[in-house]
């Protein structure tokens, strides 16, 4: 996608609840009669420095989360690049134009939303039980749905520390995407989710095919692309998580104190 790599970004907003710099640009299309493509572009320059990721950048990391989804053909993760912007270099991912099921009239719920506990219905995975901000017990679940099934495998590769509600979208044009992807690929264990409702189950045979595919692949080209945005311990870290993953195909339990970020969405 050449525009997003070569346009020019003219800011229209911003992102106000991010904890970095996140702004929304659109990027003017090469033809006169097309739409500008919106885009999401946080520079490097806006980010909080982070005590257990002092390598690398988190631009650099959401680039790098962005090439392991390809590599495997997923194509969970929106087109992401790494270039220069009105603020400097930085992440420029193209944005998902998702659902809006709570305005719907059939109001469906969202791939990860919360329900009254007891009133779970077919088709979702219960999570966990809370309470919300108001002190009344709610049961977060998510959608037991292929698509999102993949990005939690996707995020088991990625040691994705920042799985929440709403960085998995379902876009308008069917597809299930992932978002935010800043804090991963850590060479220690870091996986925090909102998507545990697979826990002890196994790993679809769909998708073993792509991960043998993608170890097989991963020592060459593969760690070359990512050898620009992260460590070669990181690098390493990525081939023995998925080499795991195929020596023992279950989704994990949860094996921390905090195995869901906060907040949850």
């Amino acid at each position: 996608m050449p525009v997003l790599t070569e346009g020019e970004l003219e800011i229209v907003g911003r992102v106000g609840i991010a904890s970095n710099l996140t702004l929304v640009c659109e990027i003017a299309a090469p033809e006169p009669d097309g739409a500008p493509l919106r885009v999401v572009y946080k520079p490097v320059r806006g980010e909080r420095p982070l005590w257990d990721f002092p390598d690398g950048t988190l631009a650099g990391r959401e680039v790098a989360s962005y090439l392991i989804s390809e590599q495997l053909g997923w194509g969970v993760i929106p087109e992401t690049v790494l270039r220069d912007g009105p603020f400097g270099p930085g992440m420029v991912q193209r944005w998902v134009r998702a659902v809006d099921n709570h305005t719907d009239s059939g109001q469906r719920l969202d791939l990860v939303d919360l329900v009254r506990p007891g009133t779970v219905p077919d088709g979702f995975c219960e999570v966990l039980r809370a309470m919300d901000g108001e002190g009344r017990e709610v049961s977060l679940v998510h959608a037991d749905d292929p698509r999102l099934q993949r990005m939690a495998v996707l995020d088991l590769l990625l040691n994705n520390a920042d799985r929440k509600g709403g960085h998995a979208l379902e876009g308008v044009d069917g597809q299930v995407y992932g978002v935010d992807h800043g804090i991963c690929l850590h060479t220690e264990p870091k996986l925090r989710t909102v998507l545990w409702g697979w826990a002890g189950r196994p790993v679809h045979e769909s998708l073993i095919g792509d991960i043998t595919a993608f170890a097989t692949n991963l020592p060459g080209a593969v760690a070359d692309s990512l050898a620009d945005h992260i460590t070669d311990a990181e690098i390493t870290a990525l081939v023995e998580r998925t080499k795991y993953l195929l020596e023992h195909p279950v989704m994990p339990l949860p094996n921390s104190a905090r195995p869901i970020p906060w907040p949850a969405f």
